[in-house]
């Protein structure tokens, strides 16, 4: 993804030559870049459903069991309630990079440090909040050490490469 973004670099200089305002100049790099990640995972999908014969749980409006039993229940499957939260996470998806090619573009030389920046957030945010959801609550403390350790790094590196973007906008000495 990192590369694509800086690959597609002449789109964007193409959508500025052509009037577009600075910030929005990401975005048609999106959909270049994306296209092709849709494509690898819609091919491998396809794939995986055909040979694991599950394409019919996309419209199948009961759960199948593999082996029914007498007083097995067949329960209701939510499919409108699977297909608004899929869709739901599908534009949350597509929302951080549309944020995040708006704010690489105000980055200016110091750009080449975004993408590092938004995935360490993401990496933070999401395990903060599965900590606040309790959902490391029953693994060994060797397993919250090491995600402690980990979060410790990340929130580390990410101040090391914001400070060392200051000490680039300070004039040598």
């Amino acid at each position: 993804m990192a590369y694509g973004m800086s690959a597609g670099e002449p789109i964007s200089v193409s959508a500025l030559k052509y009037g577009a305002n600075g910030i929005w100049t990401g975005l048609p790099k999106l959909i270049v870049v994306l296209a092709g990640g849709f494509t690898t995972n819609f091919l491998w999908c396809l794939y995986l459903l055909l040979k694991n014969k599950t394409l019919h749980q996309y419209t199948s409006k009961y759960e199948r069991t593999e082996a029914p039993t007498k007083n097995a229940k067949s329960s209701r499957v939510p499919l409108l309630a699977n297909f608004l939260f899929s869709a739901l996470a599908g534009c949350t998806w597509y929302m951080q990079f549309f944020f995040y090619t708006m704010g690489e573009t105000q980055m200016g030389h110091y750009k080449f440090s975004s993408w590092t920046i938004h995935m360490a957030s993401i990496i933070i945010f999401s395990t903060l909040w599965g900590i606040f959801l309790k959902e490391w609550k029953n693994t060994s403390g060797m397993t919250k050490f090491m995600v402690g350790l980990a979060l410790a790094t990340l929130i580390g590196s990410t101040i090391i490469i914001g400070f060392a973007n200051y000490l680039g906008t300070q004039p040598s000495m």
